[in-house]
């Protein structure tokens, strides 16, 4: 039995990134507001307090607007300028992050590969098709487009079905402790977080494997395999969580 019978990716910040010129972006958004600039881009991200809103990107981009407005005394419609900011964004303007395609060719040899993201269909379908996903999974999932999204289980359990293959056999990578992981562990599938940064801790949530680039990916899913691809014994072993680092 092989140690994990799928593997299943978040989209966002995991395998991919946007490659926007983030100034340019920034600048064309205050023009089409018809709004005089101010600030800088690195002013803004601070002030987006968590994830993104699946339900509402504008509000939860023109609070940042309006903390950032009042911080230069700047009386602006915050939402306004958040609607022109989401309309001059390219969804298809995305690169994979170092390490992803190595790590979708090693799922895929391990056997059937998804993708789960929080995000719709409508908003990630440019994604998708920039990156050549189709071809390189599946099954995808827009948690977006369901009546939950991650952290629950619904979005898992749509997940492990379309792959056909047990929860508890099913390994998901993903960069965020509180959607990713958590609702992983609260469907049953094994985790694997991806933080940004060596420095960084997992707190109270446990994930069963700890990466600092999806280059590990393949070393994790070799892990514990003879030459010929079985567990030690030519039986599936024990996994047993690794201890968080």
């Amino acid at each position: 039995m092989r140690r994990f019978a799928a593997v299943a990716f978040d989209l966002d910040d995991t395998l991919c990134r946007h490659d926007h010129d983030v100034d340019a972006l920034y600048r064309r958004a205050f023009e089409e507001a018809g709004v005089e600039p101010f600030g800088e881009p690195e002013e803004l991200w601070p002030l987006l307090a968590g994830p993104p809103d699946p339900d509402d990107r504008v509000g939860y981009r023109g609070a940042g607007f309006a903390r950032l407005a009042a911080q230069h005394g700047r009386d602006v419609d915050p939402v306004a300028l958040a609607a022109a900011f989401e309309a001059v964004a390219d969804e298809s303007r995305v690169a994979y992050l170092p390490g992803a395609t190595e790590a979708l060719a090693a799922a895929a040899a391990a056997g059937p590969v998804g993708v789960l993201t929080n995000g719709p269909e409508d908003r990630q379908r440019a994604k998708i098709e920039a990156l050549g996903l189709d071809d390189l999974v599946d099954a995808i999932v827009y948690a977006g487009d369901l009546p939950r999204r991650k952290p629950h289980a619904e979005p898992f359990e749509r997940l492990t079905a379309a792959l056909s293959v047990d929860a508890e056999e099913t390994l998901y990578v993903g960069n965020s402790l509180s959607y990713d992981v958590a609702g992983a562990h609260n469907a049953g599938l094994r985790s694997a977080w991806l933080r940004a940064s060596p420095d960084d801790a997992p707190g109270a949530y446990g994930p069963d494997h700890v990466v600092d680039s999806l280059a590990e990916i393949a070393d994790l899913l070799a892990e514990g395999r003879g030459a010929d691809g079985r567990e030690p014994g030519g039986e599936a072993a024990a996994t047993e969580p690794e201890e968080s680092r």
